[in-house]
């Protein structure tokens, strides 16, 4: 077998683990796409449009509430701002490849991928860029795909099942997967406990200031550590 295969295979074989507990959460955007009074195709484009589940239910949930269209975005963007920290975590990384993966490459960057890729951050360059497109890839397909089941299926799934629980489960196995030194237990806490108490702001910016919190003080815990 080719290197190149044996990189594809790996990157398909990590992300399909951490695909499954995105199923059910494909189903909970399905019901809050017909719910919301959206179209479902109009529904189901956000799925590739934005490609970022929790900011995609935040937009659709609170334009099926009646929220003004600027409101909503901005709660979507919010959501989404932890993107620019996986971003900025990965620049030295896109720095060695060609331009369009530069291009190309940010638009796959959701969590599960984050997870994935910053493992392989001392990969060269051909070969991360393989493994990351093909996780990619994986996580992109397979969301089309189960958003589309969800918009179908979703809305005669029982309430009894509370399939919202996989939204939790999911940042929660991101989470316990990336801890591995005591820096980033600390960061991963304090930005969980700053979250949670300031849930009320608008726009669900306590996620931003959880986020944003939780960094600074697990910078500060690397910097004590050394």
């Amino acid at each position: 077998m080719s290197p190149d295969r044996s990189i594809i295979k790996q990157g398909i074989a990590d992300a399909l683990p951490l695909f499954v507990p995105a199923i059910p959460f494909a189903f909970v955007i399905g019901v809050v796409i017909v719910d919301s009074g959206v179209s479902p195709v109009v529904g189901w484009s956000s799925s590739w449009i934005i490609f970022g589940g929790a900011a995609q239910l935040t937009l659709i949930s609170l334009l099926g509430s009646g929220a003004a269209a600027a409101a909503a975005i901005t709660a979507a963007l919010v959501v989404n701002a932890r993107h620019l920290m996986y971003s900025a975590a990965m620049a030295p990384v896109f720095q060695h490849q060609p331009r369009w993966m530069r291009r190309v490459g940010p638009y796959f960057l959701i969590d599960q991928q984050f997870a994935l890729a910053i493992l392989r951050a001392d990969d060269d360059p051909k070969t991360f860029r393989t493994y990351y497109l093909s996780a990619g890839l994986v996580f992109w397909s397979m969301w089309q795909i189960t958003t589309v089941v969800g918009i179908m299926l979703g809305p005669i799934v029982p309430v009894s099942w509370s399939l919202e629980f996989a939204v939790s489960i999911l940042f929660l196995g991101l989470i316990v997967m990336g801890i591995d030194k005591y820096p980033k237990l600390v960061a991963a806490l304090v930005g969980a406990g700053v979250t949670y108490l300031s849930a009320g702001l608008p726009n669900r910016a306590g996620l931003l200031v959880g986020a944003f919190v939780g960094i600074l003080v697990g910078t500060v815990a690397e910097r004590l550590r050394e």
